[in-house]
């Protein structure tokens, strides 16, 4: 199941930095881990913003909450999920 997810993080006035540091090392690991593995099939930068829009390709509903709420970031994110199912005009055959 294909899923587009909108990420934005929004850090706590005066929260601790070197705190903050550490939770955006363990959150980098565990995204590429999620690249390597297939499900966190693209992530895209907004430009000027801290936020990102990913491509998620999961099994579940049950399984994209669990990546999600696993995130370090978590916390401090806002989130917006939209399912996406294959639009019969593409050429792609690995879109699906």
């Amino acid at each position: 199941m294909l899923f587009q997810v909108d990420m934005a993080v929004k850090v706590p006035v005066g929260f601790d930095a070197e705190e903050f540091e550490r939770i955006k090392a363990r959150e980098k690991a565990y995204a590429q881990d999620l690249q390597r593995s297939g499900e966190w099939r693209h992530i895209w930068r907004l430009a000027g913003h801290y936020a990102n829009i990913s491509i998620f390709d999961v099994a579940s509903n049950d399984r994209l909450h669990e990546i999600l709420t696993a995130l370090p970031l978590f916390p401090f994110m806002e989130i917006t999920v939209t399912a996406l199912c294959r639009h019969p005009s593409s050429i792609r055959e690995d879109d699906s």
